[in-house]
Order: C-alpha cells, then structure tokens, then sequence
C-alpha cells in the first residue's frame, strides 16, 4: 500500500467497495448508494477517511461550484499522501467528472492503507500477512487450503472456517458440505451481516459463477474479518507466550521428576549394597570364600560400573536442569529430602567405604582357611603317627612279667623299660607339636575345631596316663634290679644306639611326608636348600645304621660262640635290624619324592612370577595412560580451539577414543583374575593395583562426560542468551587469562580483574565494593570463595539478554481473560492447547476478589509461582 498506485485497467465489483464504504460511513450516521456519484463533491469522502483513520481533516468547503468540490476532493489527496500513498496519474478532477475507474483506484488504495497495511504477520508484507493469517486460522480445518485471494475462496467453506474457528457458536460447521458452495457463502454472509457488523460486500452467486473470483474485493471483504477478530489476534499471541512459558515450565517439571526417580533408584540399590560389603562373617570352606570373591569380582566388573555411569548421568542431568531454571529465570531445583547431589556423593562414599578392604578381607580369609587347611591336614597326620606308635603301649606298660621272670629276664626288662623311657621322652615333642597345631587352630578359629580338640585331649589324657604308667613300672624294675644280675652289655648297646637312629627315621619320614605351603620362589628355593643338606646327612646316616647292624652281627657271634640260651631276639629293645633295614629303605623312597615335590613347586612358583610380570607390564602401562589422559582432559576443558562445536566433536572423539580402551582394561581385569586364583597375594615388579586402575579409569570416564556436558551448558547458554561465539570467546579468553593455576576456577581477587577487564566498573570505593559483592553473591551463591566458568558467563548472558517475565506472563493472561482480573476454565481451554489448559486449572488457585464470579480462577498468582515467587 505504501508503494506508487497505478490506475490502470482496474476492473473491480464497485458493490464490494460501496459496501465496504457503507460498514464505516453508518458510524458516521450517513451512506451513499453510487459510489462515482456520492463522492464527487469530496465531502463524505473526507468524512470516510476521517472515520478509518480517526484524524480530523483540513475543514471542508460547502459550496456547490466545481472549485469547491476539487478544493474537497484535493484535500483528501493530500492526506491520503501523507500517509506514504503516492499518487499517480490522479487528480480531483478525475473524481469531480465521476470517472469510475479512477474513484475505484482511489477507493482501494484507502482500503489498502488503512484496512490491510497494517496486517503483518512475521514481518511479511500486507497481503502476504493477511494470506499467512488466514492460512493459520484455517489450518485445523483439513477441507479448507487457502492459497491466494481468489479460487481458494470459492467453495465458501473457507469463510465458514475463519467464523467458526473465532466464534464456533455461530456456524454448525460439521453440517456444510464442499459441494454446495452456494449454501456456504450464503450462511458465512448472513452471519458475518447479523452477529459481526460485516456488510455483504460480496455476491455468492458471482463468486460461483466465474472462474476466478476477483481478488480486490474478496481482500477487501477478508480484512474486514480480520479487524473483526483483532481481539482474538491479541488472545492468540498472549496465548503463545503462555504456553511457550508453561511448556518450559513442564519440561522443568518432567527433568525433576526424572531426577528424583533416578536418585531413588540409586540411593535404594547402595542401601541394599552396602550392608553386603560390610558383612565379615567368613565361611568355613575355601570354595565358599572363593565364591565370595566371584562374586565381589562380578560386582566391581558387571554391577557397579553401570551405577558409576548412572551416578554421573544423574549430576550431568542435575547440572543441565539447573541450567536450563537460571536460562527461562525460572528458582533453582530443591531435590527432595536426602536426594540432592550431596546426599548422592555422600551415599556413594559410605557405599565406597563399606567397600574398600573387602576384597582385602576376602583375599585375607581365604589365606587363612588355606593356612587352617594346612595345619588341619598336618595335625591329622602327626596325631596318626602317635597313635600309632602308643598302641598297645598301656598294655604292655600294665604287664606284671616281672614277677616271674629270672635275673637276666628282668634285667632286659629293666633296660627294656629303660630304651622304652628314652623313646617316650623322645615322643614328648611330637606331643607338644600336636598340642601346639590344635593351639593354632582354635586361634585361627577352625571350624571343626571341636573334633580336633577332643582328639588332642585325647592324646594328652592318654599321654599322661602313659607317663604314669612308665613311672609305676620303672619303680618296680628298679626294686626287683637289686635282685638280680647284669644283663649281656652288648644288647643294651644295641637298644641304646638303635633307639635315637630309629626315632631318627622316623623323624626323617615324618619331615619328608610334611606338606609345605609358599608363596614366592625364595621360599621354595629354601625349602629345596634345606632338602639338599638333609640329601648330604644319608652317607653318615647309613654309616650309623650299618654300625649298628654290625653290634646286632656280634650278639649273634657271641650266641653262637658261647652258645647262650636266649629266645633269638634282643631283650632290651622292640626294635630289629630287618625293622630299621625296611625303615632305611623308606626313607631312601621318599628322598626323590621330595625331590619331585619340590621341583613341581618350584615350576609353579616360577608360573606365579610370570602372571606377576605380565599383570605388571600392562598395569604400568595402564596407570600412566589414564593419569595422560586425565591431564589432557583438564587442558581441553581450559583451552580454545574453534567453536564449541568443534570443541564438543573433539570430546566426543576423544570420549570414542578412550572407550576404545576399554578391551584393556578387560584385559588386564582377566589377568588380575588368574593371579588372584592363583593365590598370588603381592607383586613387586609394579605400583599400581587393581583397584587403582579401576578407580582411575571411573574417575577418566566420570571427567570426561562431566567435560562434554559443560560444554553442551555453554552452548544450551549461547543460544538461550542470544551470545555469539566471538562474545563466547571473548569471555573464555579473558577467564583464561586470569585462571593462572588453570583450575577452572577463579578466586574473588581474579574475579573481580576479569570483570575489569571486560569493561565493568567496579571502583575501589563503598560503591565499587557493594556492586562486587552483588555480583558475587549471583556466581558464587554458596560462598566458596570461587566462581566456575559455568557460573561466569550465565552471568554474563544475564547482563546482556532478556528472558520472559511474571509480569509479561500475568499480561498475556489478562489479554486471554478479556481485561478481567481473573480467568475461567472455559477460556484457558479455548485458548490453549488441551494439556496446557488441564496444566493451568489444575494449579490455579479459586479467585477470591470481589469482582470475581463461580469457578474464577486466579492467574495472578500462578504467574508469580511459575517464576518461583510463591509456591503452585
């Protein structure tokens, strides 16, 4: 309408024009019928656009001469100019002689300045905007396509849309049919005409009955419907602002409620978790304590990981809520009672409490049963070999052969008893080793101790009884002694000297039966040390042993030579060489089964160093990558390079990358698996633990997600605020610079010299110090005496972009409400979306002022809780 008008073949339906003309003259109290005729003489033709235009023209001349009626008509020209409308070939002449085409031309440009330059809908022009209108009003309408001003209109139902969609009352629109265009445009007419003081500018059977409709007029005659819904126009746009306001507000809510579930879910899996690690009751078995550690194995492997991602998903979403609350001005996110941040880290500490040691204990017990194992099995066979050895001895102790016996008789007996004292007093140590193993059992608490110590008891009351036994004997040896005559000398030697080497083989045995049980290859090599020199004592042993079998030969010697009546066997001792030959020889068995023993050992002591070594090589490999990566994550996080973008792809490359790793760690998992199994409890070639790279590499996968997501806040702030990535840049540059320690974080003093530098004046006076501490007060709303990055520019994007308001919001609803001062349910559910609508009655509270009618509702105060102000 502002550009230059042309008057040239303009063919148009005057009715349309002259009915237009009328809809605003009647305000006036006037009307005409000709519209060449009636607008010659210029007079209700000022008094047309002083009515559209609501300004008051030069006065009017009232004489009839033709000077008069040009002088009218120039003057309305002239203010149809002033408001950007260049005329072109048009003079008053023209309209004074009633020339129709130019009156036309002159009609329409006033309908075009005044009735539709003004429409603009997303900054389009008049017509586009008026088209892009009525696009929108009919949308929901799925037989109506409003495409121009001319043949989308024919069909009438487009006319219907536009009244039902404002006033649905109005029209049954469910009723109208496409094919009956005529009954369509007629209904939309009479009720434009009747209930929205639209006169009939159009005829329908002139719209049926030609091939393209004329445009002008139909414009003419839509523009008066939209001035007719202006209001609703207001309604719409206010409405907009509210649900663009409550959509935030549900998503905020939906973000909570996602939160306060997750932070359950895991608060109540540590709850459950802990109370399993704190348990230290051991099991009696080492497959059952082994089981334990499968299972602890599993957990650290299988469980726990994914609730280390959950924990930091959980900070990452807190974190992004947060955000999003400070970016729409809405009051930060309370959790629930015992479910903030804190109270999830301070859970996830107990929880890790409870946890450090355990497998240490597991490692422990499960050294201990094989310890209580050993002694077990050891106890089991010293107590055999005693019990062996004091069979019968009670019996023999008790006999009264004494009585009867002759004076060589009894002195055998009395060195017999002698050799026997001897061999008792030998067995005193073995007595105190198995009292000493059932000690230690019952200190590393067996659990079968109860049968062990019934057997010890036994062995000792047998013991005891044994010692009394031999002492009463030895008594009655002793006085029968004085009776009799020395026994043959060469017997006692033999007795005395078989005595010890018996017990010495026997000793031998039981040493080289003992089981052993190491953990390092010094360990065996000392067993096998010990072994050999015992291999270097057998020459002298077997020297000791052929002596003695050389006293055995002279008995027999004597007896033949002197011919001694004696039963064949030695009086003073139960022990014959074929006794200590077959003894010999089973000591001579079991030297290289010892030998063997110990070389098996030693091959697997030597596989236990190579695990060592092999866990060590990737651990020590391991441990310095992750420590790498973790510097170079917190240089990333410091650093610019490109755009927050490129530095969000670089992260995620970098995240991919590290997740690649993973197999590694895997890998070295299975390794820590084969040394524990191997019961393999230190390792000297390395620093690092298990448990450190697990620990690491948790805390690498924790940064680097916390990483990505502050840099997905900067650019959930960027595009919030409105802040370009040069404004971006600007600030990191400058937050940098003053984040000498690079941190990450900046003091009050550094701060403050950031702000400086960036053109905030902030004096060393009272003034200067009130507005810092202002300032301060936003980033640093704990008072840690440090301001994050994050904090920094939310609080530059603050300083410098606008954000929807309650009172901007309390506005719209007033303008939904028709300026009244509270709002009913069926208007919010004509305005608004359905869940919208139900989002807004079912918080608002009743209307309690007394304009207020039933079922008002007040939206002044919901608008306030929206921004944090009082509560929904």
């Amino acid at each position: 309408a502002g550009n230059m008008i042309s008057w040239q073949l303009f063919p148009v339906d005057s009715n349309t024009f002259t009915a237009w003309c009328n809809s605003h003259l009647r305000k006036a109290g006037t009307q005409i019928e000709n519209i060449e005729e009636d607008f010659r003489d210029g007079l209700k033709l000022m008094l047309l656009l002083e009515v559209i235009s609501g300004e008051r023209l030069a006065k009017p001349e009232r004489g009839k001469m033709r000077v008069h009626k040009i002088s009218n008509v120039n003057k309305a020209l002239d203010f149809i100019a002033s408001k950007g409308v260049k005329l072109v070939s048009i003079g008053a002449e023209e309209i004074v002689d009633g020339n129709a085409k130019m009156t036309l031309g002159m009609i329409w440009t006033i309908i075009l300045r005044f009735a539709i330059q003004d429409i603009s809908v997303e900054e389009t022009s008049a017509k586009e905007g008026l088209l892009l209108w009525c696009q929108r009003k009919t949308a929901p309408y799925k037989n109506v396509n409003i495409q121009n001003f001319h043949i989308s209109w024919k069909d009438g139902l487009g006319f219907c849309a536009l009244i039902h969609r404002h006033r649905p009352e109005l029209i049954d629109y469910g009723k109208l049919r496409k094919d009956d265009p005529m009954t369509n445009l007629n209904t939309a007419f009479d009720v434009a005409e009747k209930y929205l003081d639209i006169p009939k500018m159009l005829d329908a059977e002139d719209i049926v009955g030609t091939a393209r409709p004329d445009e002008k007029a139909i414009m003419t005659y839509v523009s008066s419907f939209y001035h007719a819904f202006s209001g609703a126009q207001k309604a719409e746009t206010a409405a907009n602002r509210i649900c663009k306001v409550l959509a935030v507000n549900q998503e905020n809510e939906q973000l909570m409620e996602d939160y306060e579930k997750l932070a359950s879910d895991l608060l109540e899996w540590i709850r459950r978790t802990i109370p399993w690690l704190e348990n230290r009751m051991p099991e009696n078995t080492m497959q059952a304590m082994q089981q334990k550690l499968e299972d602890f194995r599993d957990y650290r492997r299988l469980h726990k990981p994914p609730k280390v991602q959950e924990k930091c998903q959980l900070e990452i979403n807190f974190n992004t809520l947060q955000t999003k609350l400070r970016l729409s001005n809405r009051p930060a996110f309370m959790p629930s009672e015992g479910k903030m941040v804190s109270d999830i880290n301070n859970a996830w500490g107990n929880l890790e409490g409870a946890e450090k040691g355990y497998e240490e204990w597991l490692l422990n017990e499960i050294r201990r049963l094989e310890r209580l194992d050993h002694l077990a099995e050891k106890f089991r066979q010293k107590a055999a070999i005693h019990e062996a050895w004091t069979e019968g001895k009670e019996d023999m102790l008790q006999k009264r052969d004494y009585e009867t016996a002759s004076l060589s008789e009894i002195k055998a007996l009395l060195k017999k008893h002698e050799a026997f004292e001897s061999d008792l007093a030998a067995h005193q140590d073995r007595v105190e080793q198995i009292a000493a193993i059932a000690q230690e059992l019952n200190e590393l608490d067996y659990y079968d101790s109860p049968s062990v110590n019934a057997r010890c008891q036994r062995i000792c009351d047998q013991w005891d009884a044994l010692g009394g036994l031999t002492q009463k004997r030895s008594e009655a040896l002793q006085r029968t002694e004085k009776l009799l005559e020395t026994i043959d000398q060469l017997y006692l030697e033999f007795a005395k000297r078989a005595a010890p080497f018996n017990n010495w083989m026997e000793g031998a045995m039981e040493d080289l039966q003992d089981t052993f049980i190491v953990h390092t290859i010094e360990e065996i090599q000392g067993l096998s040390t010990a072994h050999e020199q015992f291999k270097a004592t057998l020459p002298e042993a077997d020297k000791e042993r052929l002596a003695i079998l050389g006293i055995h030969n002279e008995i027999a010697k004597i007896v033949q030579t002197y011919h001694v009546n004696i039963a064949g066997t030695n009086p003073y001792t139960t022990i014959n060489p074929q006794e200590i030959n077959a003894k010999w020889d089973k000591v001579r068995q079991l030297v290289p089964q010892r030998d063997q023993a110990l070389i098996e050992e030693h091959a697997r002591q030597q596989n236990n160093e190579r695990l060592r070594r092999q866990f060590a090589n990737q651990a020590n490999v391991i441990g310095p990558w992750i420590q790498t990566k973790m510097e170079e994550i917190g240089r990333i996080s410091i650093e610019m390079h490109g755009t927050l973008e490129d530095q969000l792809t670089h992260l995620r490359q970098y995240e991919k990358s590290i997740v690649n790793y993973k197999p590694k760690i895997d890998q070295l998992e299975g390794d820590h698996q084969l040394i524990q199994e191997a019961l393999i409890f230190d390792n000297k070639h390395t620093n690092y633990t298990m448990e450190h790279i697990r620990v690491g590499w948790e805390q690498l996968l924790t940064t680097i997600a916390r990483t990505i997501n502050e840099i997905e806040n900067q650019i959930l702030t960027r595009d919030a605020k409105g802040i370009s990535q040069e404004q971006l840049n600007e600030f990191r540059a400058s937050f940098n610079h003053f984040d000498r320690d690079h941190s990450g974080t900046l003091g009050a003093e550094e701060f403050k010299a950031c702000l400086i530098s960036l053109g905030f004046d902030i004096a060393n006076d009272a003034q200067g110090e009130n507005e810092f501490s202002r300032i301060m007060s936003i980033v640093d709303p704990n008072r840690m005496g440090l301001v994050t990055f994050q904090a920094f520019i939310d609080f530059m994007s603050r300083e410098t972009a606008d954000t929807d308001t309650a009172d901007q919001v309390m506005a719209s609803f007033k303008v939904l409400a028709g300026d009244k001062n509270y709002i009913l349910a069926d208007e919010l559910r004509r305005e608004l979306p359905p869940d919208q609508a139900e989002y807004c009655i079912a918080r608002m509270a009743p209307y309690t002022g007394p304009d207020g009618v039933p079922g008002a509702l007040d939206y002044m105060s919901f608008s306030t809780a929206l921004y944090g102000e009082s509560d929904l």
